[in-house]
Parts: structure tokens; sequence; C-alpha cells
């Protein structure tokens, strides 16, 4: 996961393209897409935890958006309002994987366990901080990373989760604690 964050568009030109797409302007759109796609993809990968289920939540969250132009504010920025989409699609498709795990164990008669899980190497320590969040509760991980990772800021990271920004101040918050925990703990 690259910690580059795309340059921002001049908000003025996002609107044109989101105006342009209200009217039917497909291409329009595209462009917007194009250019949030991958902060969305990450956002949707951090949710899920899986590539597949993060293409699989960027594609529906994409069609989703599409048909919700018309209820798109033109005065606020779109990659919140994108992102929060995608995100909303992949809690769904993570939640629908927990269901669907947790019915083959029933099924299968095993008791659940831990499944096993991939950690990084301990000498890079970017990757073992990935993995330390990849253990905190979800609300905290997707503050943490929209904000610590993603490069959002606290008013884009509050739309993109549908929560207040003082609510995201306390997760952030909460979710480094806990990391410089667990950081500290596995020196």
């Amino acid at each position: 996961m690259s910690s580059e964050v795309p340059a921002r568009p001049h908000a003025g030109d996002e609107a044109v393209l989101a105006g342009r797409a209200q009217e039917g302007d497909e291409g329009a759109f595209a462009t917007l897409v194009r250019r949030h796609a991958p902060i969305a993809h990450r956002v949707a990968y951090v949710i899920t935890r899986s590539v597949a289920e993060a293409e699989d939540a960027l594609q529906d969250g994409t069609v989703k958006a599409f048909y919700a132009l018309g209820r798109f504010r033109l005065d606020r920025p779109f990659r919140p309002w994108f992102v929060s989409i995608v995100a909303n699609e992949a809690r769904n498709r993570a939640r629908s994987r927990s269901r669907r795990q947790a019915l083959r164990l029933r099924l299968a008669g095993d008791a659940p366990g831990p499944g096993p899980e991939e950690r990084a190497l301990a000498s890079e320590r970017r990757e073992e901080l990935l993995g330390h969040l990849d253990d905190l509760p979800a609300k905290l991980r997707e503050a943490v990373a929209l904000r610590h990772i993603l490069g959002f800021t606290e008013r884009e990271t509050a739309e993109a989760l549908k929560i207040r920004p003082g609510t995201v101040k306390s997760r952030v918050s909460r979710g480094l604690a806990l990391l410089r925990l667990a950081m500290g703990a596995a020196e």
C-alpha cells in the first residue's frame, strides 16, 4: 500500500464535472471516478481486508454513485461523497462475508477460532503497523486509515464515514493509542 496521496483537483473543476455528470454526461462522471477510484479502492480494502472484495465494492459503489448523482450536492466535494458510497458497499460485503463464514462453521460443526493471519516482517515497521491496524475495531481502523494512511482531512473523514468531526477525533485518538500500545508491546 503506497503512502502517496494523489493531488486533489481544483474544487471548481470538480463541481463543473459533477454538474455535467448530473446532466447525463457519462464522460464527466467517468473522469471523476477515475480521479477518486484509487483512494476509494484503498478505503474498501481497509474495510474488507480483501483485494477481490474491495474491487467488487468499488465497482458496485460506482454504479450506485452513478444512480445517486441526482442527490449529490454540487457545493460539496465529490471525493468524500463517492468514497462513502464505496465504503458502505465494502462494509456490506464484510458483514456478508462474516455471516457466510459463521454459517459455514456451524454447518461444518467446527468451533469458531482465529484463522491464520499473515503478519508482516518484523523488520519492516510500516508492515507491522498495518498488521496492528488490522487488529483495531472496524470503526477505529477506518478513521485512522482515512486520516493518517490515506491523507483525508478531518472533514473529509467525517463525511466519508458519515459521522461528526468530533467523533473522527475521538476514534482517531483511541485508534492511535491502541496502535502505540501494540507497537510498543511488539518491540
